[in-house]
């Protein structure tokens, strides 16, 4: 079995309709679409674009949303609000970022918004970036890049087992390792789009990153030798 990342793993075998546990569905592959003519039908009250919209990201806005709220129930209402966010906002919105890290960043404004989770958008320590083990620099920069777990994991399972395994080592991370590698490794946002979504510096990003894919790993590898 080839070698894949952590997005296609979680991606794989999943239906595009919300499961009996009220969890949002993993991401789908879609065919590509012009997003400058997107957001132009979007401004002007196209409802198809718009139903193309929710299509493509309310699922994803969803798991990010639940990064910071207890129940699907209220990650929902949270990814509701951040429509209505869109709606208004459409005429200000200049497209220096993407469409997609826009609507995550509504999110998660709206998600810290409510104060269920308070403690989930502080920021992490500096001093990790001395202390983690001697993997990061003091600029937060990897000292030794970790080699993505997937790569060891992905020929011992197979993938559809693997991918639901890894969801379950996902929800199980802290809330800001969690909201890191759910971001990065199954919503597929580049480092910088995720510093954008989470106010978080690039060295910060680093550590939660490492931290929450080394848990993911570890969990992994526990099960397996057990």
């Amino acid at each position: 079995m080839a070698r894949g990342s952590l997005r296609t793993l979680v991606a794989e075998g999943v239906t595009t309709t919300t499961g009996s546990d009220g969890a949002a569905p993993a991401p789908t592959t879609r065919p590509a679409v012009d997003e400058h003519d997107l957001i132009r039908r979007l401004r002007a009250g196209d409802e198809d674009a718009f139903a193309t919209v929710v299509e493509r990201h309310h699922a994803a806005m969803v798991r990010v949303a639940l990064g910071y709220v207890r129940t699907p129930a209220v990650a929902e209402e949270v990814a509701q609000e951040a429509w209505l966010g869109l709606l208004r906002g459409l005429d200000t919105f200049e497209g220096r970022s993407s469409l997609r890290t826009w609507l995550f960043r509504i999110v998660v404004n709206r998600a810290i918004s409510t104060g269920v989770r308070e403690r989930v958008h502080l920021p992490v320590d500096n001093s990790a970036l001395e202390t983690e083990n001697g993997h990061f620099s003091q600029d937060g920069r990897w000292v030794s890049p970790p080699v993505h777990w997937a790569d060891e994991a992905v020929d011992r399972l197979a993938a559809p087992e693997l991918a639901q395994r890894v969801r379950l080592a996902i929800e199980l991370l802290p809330p800001q390792q969690r909201q890191v590698v759910t971001l990065r490794d199954v919503e597929g946002l580049s480092s910088t789009e995720v510093c954008e979504v989470l106010g978080i510096t690039e060295g910060n990003q680093r550590v939660l990153l490492h931290r929450g894919r080394g848990r993911v790993r570890g969990d992994l590898e526990r099960e397996m030798l057990s």
